[in-house]
């Protein structure tokens, strides 16, 4: 592979040849003697950040709330990492998948240059209100589990846990019942009473809508016959 360094305008040629079909990007690595995720990369930097892709040298700082939202568009499968990080205006998908790596492995995301605050970290402990609350949320939200995750501050597999384990074993499964944990956990009559109203709420607005997709489907499929 090449060892000397391309400058700006030759990255920028290169990008405006291939997108306006003049040379392929196997053959613009070739020439340049670079991978071919090189080359992709400086075509999604550019779409992203236009001809100061390769003429700003200094790093660039992106927001909290701009890893947030990034992270979680490619989590919900809202596009590829290359559309996600054009999209964002990434400087290339490298970026945005190490934030994601670093989401997985439960690691602190800050923002660039700030310090920040940890918006990716480990799990918590939670009281049995944050666990009913949790399980709502993520039940009423189509499951996400990595929004939930993000919106209460918590791992994505307790997220996912918790749900799983309401749905499966009902309110009692997500009581604590270990020794203080267990006193801290101990409900009122009415309290739980309130508590499985809110998730019988919840799990019969999803059954409502399940059930007005599939007569949809249905009207459609009738149309098509």
């Amino acid at each position: 592979m090449r060892k000397t360094k391309i400058c700006a305008q030759e990255k920028l040629n290169t990008v405006e040849n291939v997108l306006h079909g003049k040379e392929s990007i196997r053959a613009a690595a070739k020439r340049l003697s670079v991978g071919l995720s090189s080359i992709t990369g400086w075509i999604t930097s550019y779409k992203g950040n236009g001809i100061e892709a390769f003429t700003h040298t200094k790093n660039k700082h992106y927001s909290r709330e701009c890893k947030v939202q990034a992270v979680t568009a490619y989590l919900n499968q809202e596009g590829s990492l290359s559309a996600i990080s054009e999209k964002m205006g990434l400087r290339s998908s490298t970026q945005l998948r190490t934030w994601i790596k670093r989401y997985n492995s439960h690691e602190k995301l800050n923002a660039s240059g700030t310090g920040g605050t940890s918006i990716m970290t480990k799990g918590r402990k939670t009281t049995f209100n944050e666990r009913v609350e949790m399980v709502q949320y993520c039940i009423a939200h189509a499951h996400n589990y990595s929004e939930t995750a993000l919106k209460y501050g918590i791992s994505y597999q307790q997220a996912r846990s918790y749900t799983v384990k309401y749905e499966t074993g009902g309110l009692d499964a997500l009581q604590d019942n270990r020794g203080k944990r267990k006193s801290e956990d101990a409900l009122t009559e009415v309290e739980r009473l309130r508590a499985e109203l809110k998730l019988e709420r919840v799990k019969r607005k999803e059954a409502e809508m399940e059930i007005s997709f599939l007569k949809k489907w249905d009207e459609i499929e009738r149309r098509r016959d």
